[in-house]
């Protein structure tokens, strides 16, 4: 694998494989110790949108594997004069470089971006395309929640704004690769003009679909993108679509609640169930570090191994 760009590009079994050697990580990423893995690679963090999560995880990621890195700020750099993304790579590369981490609002940029570099390239959001890695860091919290691998029998329901979330549409695709049956919840001004062909069932209500799943993924209302037009206010959409105190009450005991980060407390999730016994919120966070130093590690060293006493699923269950 020398590129990661999409969750759609992989078999069930490179998924797979890509999640154990991110399990393999854990301990070095939770130990805050280096592998020497990438030393002499340079890895470039290139970063047209706003990020926390990802742009700091990747980084730390990369350190943690000894390679250098390259924080390239659009703010202040020629793309304020007009440079194309083409000529800012090509310069970039030009340099010695031997991954790109990019995320773009354009949806495509990161398959574009091969066309301009021999480097490898790892896609951290393109438009409301996808956003793999994220994809990558739920599907190995759920693992390690349940204590095996598959998804199989497993329902989850992802609430919210599907139709500009990058993050659903990895995570559909990821979800049910290793076997899960999934949901889509959301008023019909938030989901995709079209879902034919998406391997999922489609409800408008969450009080529905909530006696039914054992994980519950909730997804930032994005109002930088869509503003308020698309449902009545934001109180009515908590209404009907927030997972509020009295929601989680009702749930059965087992069901878990998922969110991807930055939250919007007491819209989609409230503050007290983000922070309740049943959140994986920040073992989500905790795990972007080992996904993301997978990604670098497999795009970077094909063909390499990297295993440690980490791959094992024990003592992790039901945190």
């Amino acid at each position: 694998m020398k590129h990661l760009l999409a969750i759609e590009d992989l078999s069930p079994e490179a998924l797979l494989e890509l999640l154990r050697v991110s399990q393999s990580f854990v301990g070095v990423a939770a130990a805050g110790t280096k592998a020497p893995a990438l030393a002499g690679k340079t890895v470039v963090s290139l970063f047209y949108e706003d990020s926390t999560r990802t742009r700091l995880s990747f980084e730390s990621a990369a350190r943690r594997l000894s390679a250098d890195v390259m924080n390239f700020s659009v703010s202040s750099s020629s793309v304020k004069k007009g440079e194309s993304i083409k000529d800012t790579v090509q310069t970039i590369d030009a340099m010695g470089v031997d991954a790109f981490v990019v995320r773009h609002a354009s949806v495509g940029t990161a398959h574009r971006l091969r066309d301009y570099t021999d480097a490898s390239i790892l896609n951290a959001g393109d438009g409301a395309h996808e956003h793999p890695t994220q994809a990558l860091i739920d599907c190995l919290t759920l693992q390690q929640h349940l204590g095996r691998t598959d998804f199989t029998g497993v329902r989850i329901a992802i609430v919210g704004d599907i139709n500009h979330s990058r993050v659903a549409r990895s995570n559909v695709l990821a979800f049910t690769k290793l076997g899960a049956e999934v949901t889509l919840v959301a008023p019909p001004t938030l989901l995709p003009p079209v879902v034919d062909g998406w391997p999922v069932h489609v409800s408008h209500s969450l009080d529905d679909v909530l006696p039914k799943v054992d994980v519950v993924y909730l997804l930032r209302v994005q109002s930088e993108r869509i503003g308020e037009a698309l449902y009545p206010s934001v109180s009515e959409y908590v209404n009907r679509y927030g997972l509020t105190s009295e929601r989680a009450r009702r749930l059965d005991q087992h069901v878990v609640v998922m969110h991807p980060g930055p939250m919007n407390r007491g819209v989609e999730v409230a503050a007290d169930v983000a922070d309740g016994s049943r959140s994986l919120i920040l073992r989500q966070v905790a795990n972007g570090i080992p996904v993301r130093m997978a990604a670098l590690f497999t795009a970077l060293l094909p063909g390499s191994s990297f295993d440690t006493d980490g791959v094992s699923f024990e003592g992790v269950r039901n945190v």
